[in-house]
């Protein structure tokens, strides 16, 4: 699956993308994850991306024109892909793993990262084909959003997790412990409950849907 991510600050993408499961599936090209800058798409030798907002207000408005010639540029090569064009916005819908489902099933997610106060209402009537926000906050950017999709998405591409069952949607979500069995926290002694230590997976699993 290829993700193509557009933004202003192409640098913060280097670090995550090269670890953990992200990296091994780029590896082994299970994910194809490209950074572009919006600025390589703009025709002032300043590389101007914003302007005043018309009507007035506070802060710079990313502009059209550089992502209508992005999203030009990389579907004109790659029409035959299955593609979503997604926009980062706080009025967007809010993410969940019913979205990240659905989203796996494109070829291609196209991720429009806004910045200062928004990006020209434009790109979200006639650009994109969606909006999505992650939940009801706000950050100063698209960017984290792009990797937390980015992530939830391909944990539902085959061979992106160790084990299918691995995923939080199929085993549940329960509370875990591991080695050691007693942990002396100062005068506290912090135990392994005890059905975990009985060898009786039917009550564990028991105890993990009941907990």
């Amino acid at each position: 699956m290829r993700f193509d991510i557009i933004t202003i600050f192409p640098k913060i993408f280097d670090s995550y993308l090269n670890e953990s499961l992200i990296k091994r599936a780029r590896e082994k090209k299970l994910i194809d994850v490209r950074i572009h800058n919006l600025r390589d798409f703009t025709a002032d030798r300043h590389n101007k991306v914003d302007d005043k907002p018309f009507g007035g207000g506070p802060g710079m408005v990313i502009k059209i024109e550089p992502v209508y010639k992005a999203i030009r540029f990389l579907t004109a090569k790659s029409s035959k892909l299955k593609t979503r064009i997604i926009l980062f916005s706080t009025r967007g819908k809010k993410f969940d793993s019913k979205i990240a489902r659905r989203l796996a099933k494109y070829e291609r997610l196209i991720l429009i990262c806004g910045r200062y106060e928004g990006v020209d209402e434009r790109v979200a009537k006639y650009v994109a084909d969606e909006e999505i926000s992650m939940g009801d906050y706000v950050l100063s950017g698209g960017e984290l959003p792009a990797l937390v999709l980015t992530e939830a998405v391909s944990r539902h591409l085959p061979g992106f997790l160790g084990k299918t069952e691995s995923l939080e949607e199929i085993k549940g979500s329960y509370p875990v412990y591991t080695r050691p069995e007693v942990f002396k926290a100062g005068r506290k002694n912090l135990f392994v409950p005890k059905i975990l230590l009985s060898g009786n997976h039917k009550k564990i699993e028991e105890w993990r849907r009941n907990i």
